[in-house]
């Protein structure tokens, strides 16, 4: 039986969960049944260390030897350029023309508009899209955010369906008229939840390499170094934290263009010495098993796929209540939400999870029981396989 091809495309390869998301289910949809080509740009935006550039092309490596055909179109970038905007929807155009896809599958914003109009000039009978969230506040100014609202509103109509992570990312699409219900299906992000369930018994070395006293707590968090992830309010709140609890140390896992502004904000605050910039790291799983409490201060979030790794990990949440995370993090049972940007409400969430240890205990035990299987990537990769065979059903293809 000859195989079904999908085409997915996306602006930047990273570590980032969008990502992660994409090449997951091109590794996992490539097989007996489909047929998968991942389009990318050159991921020169996402300022990565050499670290987590070779960890990226490591993963690129195993999906071309798993048969995934890999094509990169230098122009498709994820900031707006008028030319180079251009000329990645006529190279896309040109690229679907050959390919002769059954599916296109968009991923993010950028990618999704111009792969979207591409795929209605080039004709193909079924295009599938996944935000990994949205821009609709948190990231641009009101004539920018207006913009993209209208672009997304309009590229909505050529599109058969739209993925949202999390039901509130779904609600919110519809909230701002993008498109009506039906056209919207949740399928959560998929975490390789085996990575995080082993048992791992290096915490006290890891302390020891980061310079983390063996008897301090670690507060942490995984995330790029970006104003939407709402870092400056997190060491904002570690101030008002370590008042209280001293024993602490904040760990930072992620790398950036706000590195050098966030080390001054700690210093300006007067607790460098109790906060580590770790940087990109290739092992999370084993920092965040050290972790006593994770938080996520972010000011917009599609889910938050790390949330369900520190989860998996039993470990109990402080986060933003904003975008999908409460979908993810239920208040007061895996975790405690607080209204973003509220740096005392997060000062007293952490306070009282690091003097509760009761609590977070039961807290991170609960986490554990929602990620398991829920949020596995088979399970995604199930759904998604779902929607493409009721589509291809429909549409007779």
């Amino acid at each position: 039986m000859e195989k079904v091809k999908v085409l997915h495309v996306i602006t930047r390869l990273d570590k980032g969960g969008s990502a992660e998301n994409t090449l997951l289910t091109t590794l996992g949809l490539n097989n007996n049944k489909y047929d998968v080509v991942l389009i990318k740009g050159l991921s020169i935006e996402s300022d990565m260390s050499v670290e987590e550039r070779t960890y990226v092309d490591e993963g690129l490596k195993q999906a071309e030897l798993k048969g995934v055909k890999l094509i990169t179109v230098p122009s498709l970038i994820r900031r707006m350029n008028p030319i180079l905007d251009i000329q990645a929807l006529f190279r896309l155009y040109r690229l679907f023309l050959q390919e002769k896809p059954a599916i296109i599958h968009t991923h993010t914003s950028k990618a999704g508009i111009l792969g979207r109009w591409a795929s209605f000039f080039a004709r193909v009978a079924i295009v599938v899209h996944t935000p990994h969230g949205h821009i609709f506040y948190g990231y641009y100014g009101k004539i920018k955010t207006k913009l993209f609202i209208l672009l997304e509103k309009l590229t909505a109509s050529l599109t058969d369906k739209i993925i949202t992570l999390t039901r509130k990312e779904r609600e919110e699409h519809i909230q701002f008229n993008i498109s009506k219900p039906h056209k919207f299906v949740v399928i959560h992000s998929g975490v390789p939840l085996e990575n995080f369930s082993k048992n791992l018994d290096n915490a006290d070395e890891l302390k020891k390499s980061l310079g983390i006293p063996i008897t301090d707590l670690i507060v942490g968090t995984v995330g790029r170094l970006v104003e939407i992830k709402g870092h400056r309010y997190l060491l904002d709140a570690a101030r008002l934290v370590l008042n209280k609890v001293p024993n602490v140390t904040f760990l930072l896992i992620g790398d950036g263009h706000l590195m050098t502004e966030l080390i001054s904000h700690a210093s300006a605050l007067g607790i460098k010495n109790k906060v580590i910039f770790a940087g990109w790291r290739g092992d999370v799983p084993q920092l965040i098993d050290m972790f006593d409490i994770f938080v996520l201060p972010s000011l917009n979030e599609g889910m938050g796929r790390v949330l369900v790794e520190a989860m998996a990990m039993g470990k109990p949440i402080v986060a933003s209540d904003i975008g999908g995370i409460p979908d993810i993090v239920k208040d007061r049972s895996n975790g405690i939400l607080f209204p973003p940007r509220d740096v005392d409400a997060m000062a007293e969430a952490i306070i009282k999870l690091l003097l509760d240890r009761e609590l977070a205990r039961k807290m991170g035990k609960e986490g554990k029981k929602l990620a398991y299987p829920a949020y596995d990537a088979s399970v995604m990769l199930r759904k998604i396989e779902g929607l493409y065979e009721e589509l291809l059903q429909k549409k007779k293809v």
